[in-house]
């Protein structure tokens, strides 16, 4: 089967050598073009730990700074990887989304220990910064990157779902859903959806892909890759695809 991925171009690697070795084809078509910004390296004299929400914030942290020993805070396992290939020693996952971000902070750190830095892009997923500042954290943003929406999708990608030669589409970010939603219907391909099922890391991604006519809309039970691609296997087990995107 054909499955379109989505993700910034540094993270479709990894997700298309999962999908090959489960025997289908990716389909590779980053919405987002990921961009460092350049500038003065973020103060951390009297920060007590990092927070990312992406691989894209932990390359951009290790892009914009040298320091490796801080305690790391990740939104996920993916972006706690990334973080310790990079260099980072004392990292932890959430294991989840931006909730599960905040909650880790709650139980685990203490807002007298010192200011925390979050790694921010030009938009935002949740709001992070403020539901810890209610918890009494100072929360200091460092925008250290941009992601920018594609202004329209490939030719090959429109000629293929025209052709029904796509049968799955993985999204993991509501932004990501929305771009592809609004793109797909300036292509004129909205209609070409309805072969095509719609997998989504999270019920907000989920809510964003609902704007347009799909096969079917799947939810991972987790906000994590391992569960998303889970959920598009147990569907080949049951016969979904015989039929779809081949």
């Amino acid at each position: 089967m054909r499955v379109l991925i989505t993700r910034p171009r540094d993270d479709s690697a990894a997700t298309a050598a999962r999908l090959q070795a489960m025997g289908d084809e990716a389909v590779v078509e980053p919405l987002l073009d990921i961009r460092f910004i350049s500038g003065p390296a973020p103060a951390l004299w009297d920060v007590q730990a990092i927070l990312i929400t992406s691989a894209n914030g932990a390359r951009a942290l290790a892009a914009a700074t040298p320091v490796r020993g801080l305690p790391l805070l990740a939104v996920g396992d993916a972006s706690a990887a990334e973080a310790k290939r990079l260099g980072f020693a004392a990292v932890r996952s959430a294991g989840g989304d931006v909730a599960t971000l905040a909650r880790l902070v709650e139980t685990t750190l203490a807002p007298q220990g010192g200011a925390l830095l979050q790694v921010a892009a030009n938009a935002e997923a949740g709001d992070l910064a403020g539901r810890l500042a209610t918890a009494g954290f100072e929360v200091r943003k460092a925008r250290l990157y941009e992601s920018c929406p594609v202004k329209g999708l490939s030719p090959t990608l429109v000629e293929s779902l025209k052709s029904a030669r796509i049968g799955a589409a993985l999204f993991f970010s509501p932004r990501t859903a929305r771009t592809f939603v609004t793109l797909a219907k300036a292509a004129g391909v909205s209609g070409d959806l309805r072969p095509v099922a719609a997998y989504a890391l999270s019920p907000a991604v989920a809510e964003e892909l609902r704007a347009a006519d799909w096969r079917a809309v799947r939810v991972a039970p987790r906000p994590e890759q391992d569960a998303l691609l889970a959920a598009l296997d147990a569907d080949r087990a049951a016969g979904c695809w015989e039929t779809v995107g081949g």
